[in-house]
């Protein structure tokens, strides 16, 4: 349905897709994307220019969204230590511990300027297949003896959609260090280790992402590297990145 609509819009004019439930959800990589009632599901078209600091960057824009999930929540008076996080590239954490949501982008560039289409589902009401926003506040309530109240799906999509705005306009204002710092205080891969082609192979640290958005490790002895993801597959749960 957006699809077809992105282009027959005026530029001007925002366009997104809320629905309840999903039955085909598509994840990274082909994988299914399990759709329950309780998740937050959308597609949000926007359109980059191509001669823009994001533009220029396309890539960054699946990291500004999955901050955006997280700021939602975490931007509310009182919500500001619900555990919730980014992990890199496209994914929203509970701690570093379990999924519970992730983004999927798709651009394409029609003469100078790029139409993206970004696919949004994160768990807010939902405890399975993995666990949600409302129970991460049930368990801040529970252990700091507050009273914060659940949230819905409605209110974060839209204060997603807010967000994203603003750090759209930071970025071409500012390009990556205008945002880097906020999405590094919220990202789950902090001085952790990783290793290189496989579980015995050698420890790299990572470090950050660069100018583009790919990942940056630090292999002792070889300095700092960018690794793609059109060269390499990421296994963060086991703390692997292995050539293809």
């Amino acid at each position: 349905l957006i699809g077809r609509l992105m282009f027959e819009l005026p530029e001007e004019m925002g366009l997104i897709a809320i629905t309840v439930r999903q039955t085909q959800g598509k994840g990274r990589g082909g994988n299914v994307w399990l759709s329950p009632v309780g998740c937050a599901l959308s597609t949000l078209h926007i359109t980059i220019p191509l001669h823009s600091n994001l533009g220029q960057r396309i890539p960054f824009i699946q990291h500004l969204v999955s901050l955006a999930v997280v700021e939602s929540v975490r931007s509310i008076p009182g919500y500001e230590d619900i555990d919730l996080r980014v992990k890199w590239p496209n994914d929203i954490y509970y701690s570093d511990l379990m999924k519970l949501g992730g983004v999927l982008v798709n651009s394409t560039l029609i003469e100078t300027t790029f139409h993206i289409l970004i696919g949004l589902g994160f768990n807010v009401n939902n405890s399975n297949p993995t666990i949600c926003i409302n129970d991460l506040i049930t368990k801040f309530n529970k252990e700091e003896g507050k009273k914060l109240k659940a949230l819905t799906a409605d209110c974060l999509i839209a204060r997603t959609v807010t967000v994203l705005e603003r750090l759209i306009d930071i970025f071409q204002e500012k390009g990556p260090n205008g945002v880097l710092p906020h999405y590094y205080k919220y990202w789950v891969h902090s001085g952790k280790q990783v290793h290189l082609h496989n579980e015995e192979g050698p420890i790299a640290w990572i470090v950050g992402i660069d100018d583009y958005g790919f990942l940056q490790v630090h292999e002792e002895g070889k300095g700092v590297e960018s690794v793609h993801p059109d060269g390499n597959s990421f296994d963060m749960l086991r703390n692997l990145i292995v050539p293809k």
